[in-house]
């Protein structure tokens, strides 16, 4: 649709100054106003059967009977408007339904501010700086509410038969008990999936006080009644009792450790003075071509090192179970399996969620804005780095397993 210049000079005919066009009562509000009140009509002319100033049919007894006033708020503020009715009262507009009062994308930018960790008090100050809209605590808490229904949704829904890789990690988050009321830490579980064409796909989320072979084989027969059939590769960051759990959900399944955290963790036992030159001797392990060369290398390690930080070796050594699965592997599949960016990248999307929190009112509440923290970051996730060579090597490997053109 083409706005002429001549309804472009009518229309901005007397507008001096900012507020007389974008002002409580501008140009812009009366515009949408008067366009919003046309379109009211123009469904109440479908509804009836017959246009303003026209006469019904004979017999008709329902007819136009006036028009009511109602409050709405959108983005730009608060608009009164018109609405016009019938006498029977069967008229639904579809434009503002009735009972509704928020228009224009309202409870998704509450949502949205809701996801980047604003508090309910942080949220009406914005909406009434920058929209001069005054929203209560209640209207914020309902739409935010709301969520939930999505994450029970997303929680239950279909997942594909195969994953080539799932990586398990957990973060930690305030949480107040709603029994005794105290603050406790309790650990959020995630499982981030790559699908056969290189999606990053989060499969789920769950929250529980602490790890275990229990917990985790309630999180397998989850992932498993939602139709998830194998695990070709399950990387792990020393979460307790789960190879247990994952061989009994998927006999199949190859279970290794996280490699990055496992290095991380090592280098916790270092000076600051020694963490390069531990780490370059770490990369001789896990750089090995073989499981044997990477097991002497370690033994080097001890050798060099031992003497000055033997709780380094002594934690691969615990973890080696986990860790020489990895050697099996080519340089492609072990590039996918070694980084973290993905599972990274989506933790720094969540923290900084949460930070300005301090800690939630209840694990729903903890629950609802992780969730939506994920759904923003799967907005921009990409597909896996090299995912074209390491598809190839995986089909190869795991042949009877897998078919990355069937699913």
């Amino acid at each position: 649709m083409t706005i002429t210049p001549e309804v472009l000079d009518e229309l901005l005919k007397g507008c001096e100054r900012p507020e007389d066009l974008l002002g409580e009562a501008g140009l812009m509000t009366e515009l949408k106003r008067a366009l919003m009140q046309r379109m009211l009509g123009a469904e109440l002319t479908e509804h009836l059967g017959y246009a303003h100033g026209e006469t019904p049919a004979d017999g008709q007894a329902n007819r136009r009977n006036g028009s009511g006033r109602k409050m709405v708020k959108g983005k730009d503020g608060a608009m009164e408007i018109a609405v016009p009715r019938d006498r029977d009262g069967s008229f639904e507009p579809q434009l503002i339904r009735k009972g509704q009062t928020r228009i224009d994308g309202l409870d998704d930018k509450i949502i949205a501010l809701y996801a980047r960790g604003m508090s309910v008090r942080d949220i009406r100050a914005h909406l009434e700086e920058l929209y001069g809209l005054e929203v209560s605590p209640d209207l914020v808490s309902r739409v935010t509410d709301a969520v939930m229904d999505e994450v029970r949704e997303w929680r239950s829904r279909a997942l594909d038969a195969v994953y080539p890789v799932v990586i398990f990690d957990a973060l930690r988050v305030k949480i107040r008990d709603k029994d005794s009321r105290v603050v406790r830490n309790k650990a959020v579980y995630i499982a981030l999936g790559i699908t056969g064409d290189g999606q990053r796909e989060v499969l789920g989320l769950w929250i529980a006080d602490t790890e275990g072979a229990k917990f985790w084989l309630s999180v397998m027969t989850e992932l498993r009644n939602r139709g998830l059939q194998d695990i070709l590769i399950a990387v792990v960051d020393g979460l307790k009792g789960f190879p247990e759990a994952i061989t009994v959900a998927f006999p199949e399944a190859t279970v290794q450790t996280c490699i990055v955290h496992l290095v991380r963790h090592s280098l916790n036992f270092c000076s600051w003075k020694d963490r390069k030159a531990v780490a370059a001797r770490l990369r001789e392990v896990y750089g090995a071509e073989t499981a044997e060369a990477a097991e002497e290398a370690l033994e080097a390690f001890d050798e060099a090192w031992g003497g000055r930080y033997p709780s380094i070796a002594q934690a691969w050594r615990r973890a080696w179970p986990e860790v020489i699965p990895f050697f099996a592997f080519g340089p492609e599949i072990r590039r996918v399996i070694y980084t973290t960016n993905a599972v990274e990248s989506l933790n720094r999307v969540i923290r900084k969620a949460i930070k300005t929190l301090g800690s939630f009112p209840s694990e729903e509440a903890a629950e609802k804005l992780i969730y939506l923290a994920i759904r923003e970051h799967e907005k921009t996730a990409r597909n896996v780095r090299g995912w074209l060579t390491a598809v190839n090597q995986f089909a190869i490997m795991f042949d009877d397993r897998f078919n990355p053109l069937g699913g």
